[in-house]
């Protein structure tokens, strides 16, 4: 497994042979979309007829993207997911028998709203849960990279509310080389089944705007981050560079006060 460093190419998935039933997966999406209008069939997502127009826009499910090789999930060694402290908010700091430290890095609020894309986007999802981790500021991925491999912070479970949404205490994460600013995160039908680690409903990443990176990797603790931004694009990058459109967060606030990004996730 290689390291995060500056002359090293960031392994962010698992090879061509696991991403290509995902890339095989959106192509069909699109592709079935299209013979639909062409065939007069319903339009995907639930939406009906008269609102086809503009709904089929507005709604559809987020796209499947590879949880890279660093998920805790336990599809590819740690399972974080089914130890005591995983359904958490704040998740700056480690739990259970880590080594207990605390990432440090600009305040961000990461708040995430689960919709039912089967009913046009309009229902929320109560009572599902979600699953986040990304990178320090450094890059780094606690479980897997040098250094942090006793840690397990900056990941953690929620349960949806009434109003499908859960909210995460976290860092503003770094970039690497190799990949845009990102979140990672797993939707599951229930809590049970995300403490269990088993029935994914889906599996895709939250991308971070531009500007707001510009701004927090002028900050110290980031450096790294504006040699490794200033190499990439959202179109360029091996994950959005196909469409980031439902993956964009919206994200507000400063670096004195702290960010606040979010996203509505159909599933």
């Amino acid at each position: 497994m290689r390291r995060h460093g500056d002359d090293e190419v960031h392994e962010h998935d698992r090879g061509l042979s696991y991403d290509l039933p995902v890339l095989a997966r959106r192509r069909m999406i699109r592709l079935l979309a299209g013979v639909g209008a062409g065939a007069g069939l319903a339009p995907l997502a639930g939406c009906t007829a008269e609102d086809s127009s503009s709904a089929a826009g507005d709604c559809a499910a987020v796209p499947e993207e590879t949880a890279g090789p660093y998920p805790g999930d336990g599809s590819n060694g740690v399972n974080v997911l089914k130890e005591s402290g995983v359904v958490r908010s704040d998740i700056t700091r480690s739990f259970g028998d880590s080594a207990g430290g605390t990432t440090r890095g600009v305040p961000l609020t990461v708040r995430l709203t689960v919709v039912d894309a089967a009913s046009g986007c309009g229902t929320p999802r109560k009572g599902a849960a979600v699953y986040v981790w990304h990178c320090d500021r450094e890059g780094g991925y606690s479980l897997y990279t040098d250094g942090v491999t006793d840690e397990n912070y900056l990941r953690g479970v929620q349960e949806t509310d009434g109003k499908g949404e859960v909210t995460f205490t976290s860092v503003f994460p770094g970039c690497y080389t190799g990949r845009w600013p990102h979140i990672h995160f797993e939707v599951y039908g229930s809590l049970r089944d995300a403490t269990r680690a088993t029935a994914i409903t889906s599996t895709s990443q939250l991308a971070l705007p531009k500007d707001v990176c510009d701004t927090v990797y002028a900050t110290e603790g980031y450096e790294r981050s504006v040699d490794h931004l200033g190499r990439l694009s959202l179109e360029s990058d091996s994950v959005f560079g196909d469409g980031h459109d439902r993956q964009l967060a919206a994200v507000e606030g400063s670096v004195e006060r702290g960010y606040t990004a979010t996203l509505t996730i159909a599933v």
